[in-house]
């Protein structure tokens, strides 16, 4: 979207589609003479009107501190997305790794294990390692999704 005023009604704003090209020049000129028809324009135009005469309205640039606070603001939400994938992770694999880990205290018993047990046990170091180091990721992203979400109570107004 493009939008176009006049130097003579700025409080006059035409937009039309796309960016500005002739062709979206074109276009407002269109709505300016179907204003002018229509009498809504405030503004005699005595001297008659081109498009090259249409001001284009720039859209307000936020300033450099505000950048800086939209740029926090998504990698507060990245943070606390990867918090929320670590979460999942470690939650669905817990009860297995559990299990397993259940098993790992029967090696320092003197108790018998079966054949079973023992290739249980040894299918499960893989979902073990898996648990162990997402529960280490998991923590370490939870300290750090701290200010992650600080960060997006101060944007909320929290």
């Amino acid at each position: 979207m493009v939008q176009y005023t006049l130097a003579q009604s700025p409080d006059v704003v035409l937009t039309v589609s796309g960016k500005d090209s002739r062709k979206a020049r074109d276009k407002a000129m269109d709505q300016l003479m179907a204003m002018l028809d229509d009498g809504e324009l405030p503004t005699a135009l005595a001297d008659g009107f081109s498009v090259e005469q249409l001001v284009e309205v720039q859209p307000p640039t936020s300033s450099a501190a505000v950048q800086q606070q939209e740029d926090a603001v998504v990698e507060a939400i990245q943070v606390l997305n990867q918090l929320a994938t670590l979460k999942v992770k470690v939650q669905s694999s817990r009860d297995e790794a559990l299990q397993v880990r259940n098993l790992v205290d029967l090696l320092f018993t003197d108790d018998p294990m079966t054949d079973d047990q023992v290739t249980e046990l040894k299918d499960g170091f893989k979902i073990l390692k898996s648990f162990a180091q997402s529960n280490l990721r998991f923590k370490e992203a939870k300290a750090q999704a701290e200010s992650a979400r600080q960060v997006l109570d101060e944007a909320l107004g929290n």
